[in-house]
């Protein structure tokens, strides 16, 4: 249904405006109706007319009303928002309107019909005739008798001769029968003798031509005429013959007042009887205009309620429709919709008070979306800093669920853990076999249900052993517990620390040792050239002893002191683009000419990719490697083994060298890449700690795992592209 409140107020009131101007317009037409049946004179002129414009204003206003109740129809079957209740509400009107309208109707046609058949009654009529006739009878013998008394005078004023004589007898006349006027003329109408009591009238009234014609005639004339005082008098003409026969014919007026009383006695009855032959005349269509009349106007009326019932449901539920519209708006989340007031009652309040609430949540939304959009630039800041932070954070839930991690995290524990999002810690610790101890950790902090701890933590992974520095933070916020946790690989810190140590241990053993053992190895070989040749026997034997084992161990220091400074002084790499498997292949066929030392085969991955290393450094890393391997083989008897494998994924070039012998030692797998750390009776145990540095410095990583089948495995892995 249309609400009527987005309409200016002309244009919203311009419709009740034309059907009141209308409907008045149309009553006034069917008051017309009714007086025009009442009016012989209206109703031969305007009767038909005042019907046609009656009946074409009702059907006028039928068909708006019938354009209201089919929109009405229109908007219930197309189930518009409040055209239910304005349906429910127009049909409850019109059957209370209807019902009144239809018993009002039949009473008033029963009355109408009763009352003008109860102005016909036959004693009525009688009576109205009787008295017609008495009145008609009463002056038919006033007449009579003047007729007569007019004869008699006559004949007395046909024997008068003189005019003085006729002028008495005139008066006399007049006199006795108390007339206004008598009156003798000739046959042209000239007046010959009159006599009158009129004193306003100086000149008699003469008859006219009608009168004299009638005389001549019939010999008589006597007709009653009405007076200026509104009353009647009697006329009477008659012939008076002279005394000869040739003596022309006179006539003989006489002027008889009737009395005031008797002239409207009759007046009255004869406009009675006028009047009640014309009502019985218009008998039949006065109650057909009657009926008529109020057929349209009880039509009218109920089209007009019909009308004002629809335009007023709409009136009446615009705020019920705008109420519902505006639920459903703020439903769609329209936190601006603004109702319009339709007046101060009670649904008035209610949309004002609708209102009032739009514009509170509207304003409380506003703070809402401003406060997520501070929150969301908060947590999208949160997240850039947790992106590029270098250290791993993980943040569990009350019920010790993952909810968020770091890109640090799946690189530092080599996972992807968008798999274990929402799952509890126990998953993560069955899948993460290589951190259980970060997770043990954690667990065992939480437990603890301290606020904040830290602790270091060796874990394990593809890429060889590593140290995290792990720290916890609980914080409570009501009913809610979020355990957040940070870690930090700190392998690469501690191995630099290490090894700036190492560097210093190495200069000062070329600084305090080195120097010293030059001077002591030339004094040994000086003592024995000089004393060696002038003893014999037991103490030649002894001076020759004691200056070759002097000799040897300065040897042997001074490789230690050389080693040292290799390692602390590294050399600058020289990249080149190099093929790995040829590089391999050149360094394997340089130990398979000897056949004391264990076998040495390839499984090389053929590809004819090149990879930036320096070739000499990667060189010396598979001597060192393939000694060593060889060594650890040579009591088994077994057979060293050099596989090559590409990672696309990670860009990588694996490369592993393998033997057969005991394997590292338990303790010391974790250590076999620092200084001094070996198992062999002899060697500096800077082998491993160079290869770890070499490698490193391009960019990869070494590690060391016992091989399942038994035997060492060392994996390098090394970036193909120059870092």
């Amino acid at each position: 249904m249309e609400s009527l409140a987005g309409y200016p107020p002309v244009k919203r009131y311009l419709g009740p405006i034309f059907i009141l101007t209308f409907s008045i317009a149309l009553l006034g037409a069917s008051v017309l109706l009714t007086q025009s049946a009442q009016d012989d004179d209206l109703f031969g002129d305007y009767y038909a007319a005042l019907i046609a414009l009656n009946l074409v204003g009702v059907a006028i206003l039928a068909l708006l009303t019938f354009l209201q109740v089919r929109k009405l129809v229109i908007a219930f079957r197309a189930r518009t928002l409040g055209s239910r209740l304005t349906m429910r509400f127009v049909i409850t009107f019109a059957v209370l309107a209807i019902i009144p309208l239809a018993m009002v109707y039949y009473f008033a046609v029963q009355f109408l019909s009763r009352s003008v058949d109860s102005w016909f009654d036959t004693q009525i009529e009688q009576a109205l005739d009787d008295a017609l006739l008495l009145g008609r009878s009463t002056l038919e013998t006033i007449k009579l008798d003047l007729i007569r008394q007019a004869r008699i005078s006559a004949r007395r004023i046909e024997t008068t001769n003189t005019s003085s004589q006729l002028y008495n007898l005139l008066d006399n006349l007049r006199a006795a029968g108390g007339y206004d006027e008598m009156s003798l003329h000739s046959s042209t109408g000239r007046i010959l003798a009159s006599s009158s009591n009129l004193s306003i009238s100086l000149i008699p009234d003469a008859p006219d031509e009608d009168v004299l014609s009638k005389v001549r005639r019939e010999k008589l004339y006597a007709e009653f005429e009405p007076t200026q005082d509104l009353g009647l008098r009697l006329r009477v003409a008659i012939p008076v013959s002279g005394l000869s026969v040739s003596s022309p014919d006179r006539v003989l007026q006489i002027l008889y007042p009737l009395p005031l009383r008797y002239s409207r006695l009759g007046e009255s009855v004869e406009s009675a009887s006028r009047e009640y032959e014309k009502l019985k005349y218009l008998r039949q269509p006065l109650t057909l205009s009657f009926v008529l009349s109020l057929t349209l106007i009880t039509a009218m009326t109920l089209l007009i309620a019909v009308w004002a019932s629809i335009y007023l449901a709409q009136r009446m539920l615009a705020p019920l429709r705008d109420l519902a519209e505006g639920t459903r708006a703020v439903a769609r989340g329209d936190y601006e919709k603004t109702l319009p007031m339709h007046g101060s009652d009670e649904l008035g309040v209610l949309v004002d008070s609708f209102n009032t609430m739009t514009r509170e949540i509207g304003s409380a939304q506003q703070k809402v979306v401003e406060s997520q959009r501070q929150a969301e630039a908060e947590h999208a800041y949160l997240n850039t800093v947790l992106t590029h932070l270098s250290a791993g954070v993980l943040s569990f839930d009350s019920d010790r669920r993952l909810q968020t991690f770091n890109a640090a995290a799946e690189t530092i524990l080599e996972s992807r853990l968008s798999i274990f999002e929402q799952q509890p810690i126990d998953v993560l610790a069955q899948a993460l076999t290589g951190a259980s101890a970060l997770i043990s950790a954690i667990k065992e902090g939480m437990d603890q249900r301290r606020s904040s701890w830290q602790k270091e933590i060796r874990v394990h992974s593809d890429t060889g052993r590593h140290t995290l520095i792990c720290s916890g933070t609980r914080i409570d916020e009501g009913d809610t517990t979020v355990h957040v946790i940070v870690f930090e690989d700190a392998t690469a810190l501690l191995t630099a620390q290490r090894d700036a140590a190492w560097g210093e241990v190495a200069r000062r053993l070329a600084h305090e040792i080195k120097n010293p053992l030059t001077p002591i190895q030339l004094s040994a070989e000086r003592i024995r050239r000089k004393y060696l040749e002038h003893l014999s026997g037991p103490d030649k034997e002894t001076l020759d002893r004691s200056t070759r084992t002097i000799v040897q161990q300065v040897e042997a220091m001074k490789t230690m002191v050389n080693a040292f400074s290799e390692y602390a002084r590294p050399a600058p790499l020289h990249r080149v683009a190099t093929d790995i498997n040829l590089l391999i292949t050149d360094t394997v066929d340089l130990f398979s000419a000897s056949e004391k030392h264990a076998k040495v085969i390839t499984e090389l991955t053929p590809t004819e990719r090149l990879v930036w290393i320096d070739p000499n450094a990667i060189r010396q890393v598979l001597n060192n490697l393939i000694i060593n391997a060889q060594d650890a083989s040579a009591a088994s008897g077994g057979v060293v083994t050099i596989r090559t494998e590409w990672n696309s994924q990670k860009d990588q070039l694996m490369i592993s060298v393998r033997d057969q012998g005991p394997g590292f030692s338990p303790d010391n797998i974790e250590r076999v890449f620092e200084p001094y750390v070996t198992s062999k009776e002899k060697g500096t145990g800077l082998g491993l700690a160079i290869c770890r540095r070499i490698i490193e410095e391009h960019g990869g990583n070494i590690r060391a795992i016992n091989a399942p089948g038994g035997g060492a495995n060392v994996i390098i892995s090394l970036p193909t592209q120059a870092q």
